[in-house]
């Protein structure tokens, strides 16, 4: 898939054993090559933070599922999918490690603007206090690790 001001290309995030793809939302007649890219990084799941704009079944048949969790664009995540956003992550990385789960909303990467910040994502960032959901155990280290995002 080639990028351009309104589709830019997928990025990858990689911590440990943990994937992320983080791409534009597809739509009906661009979702065969958003397909591939989600096969060439071996996503196997996709989460939907914005509202429907293709068909999730061709996914399916693929064997890719899709998680849908909207949530108003510019605005923190409510509680309710944080929480069921980390419980999925857990799951995932505990039962396969260096899987790759796919995130978008309608703009991709950034939510509008690439860096950009408004200011409801920033009274939720200084308010945000971690929880340790994503701690793994590690045998060979003393401390345990985790992931911050």
């Amino acid at each position: 898939m080639q990028a351009n001001m309104n589709r830019p290309a997928p990025v990858e995030l990689c911590h440990k054993n943990m994937r992320f793809l983080i791409t534009h939302n597809p739509t009906d007649s661009t979702l065969s090559s958003f397909i591939e890219d989600l096969k060439r990084f071996g996503a196997t799941t996709v989460v939907r933070v914005c509202e429907t704009t293709y068909d999730k079944t061709p996914l399916e048949k693929d064997g890719i599922t899709v998680v849908d969790w909207p949530f108003d664009d510019g605005a923190p995540p409510p509680v309710k999918l944080v929480d069921d956003w980390l419980s999925l992550l857990k799951k995932k990385f505990q039962e396969e490690p260096g899987c790759c789960v796919a995130v978008h909303c309608v703009a991709g990467l950034g939510r509008k603007r690439r860096g950009a910040i408004n200011s409801k994502q920033l009274t939720y960032l200084e308010k945000y206090r971690s929880k340790h959901r994503l701690r793994f155990k590690d045998s060979h280290a003393q401390k345990n690790k985790c992931c911050t995002m």
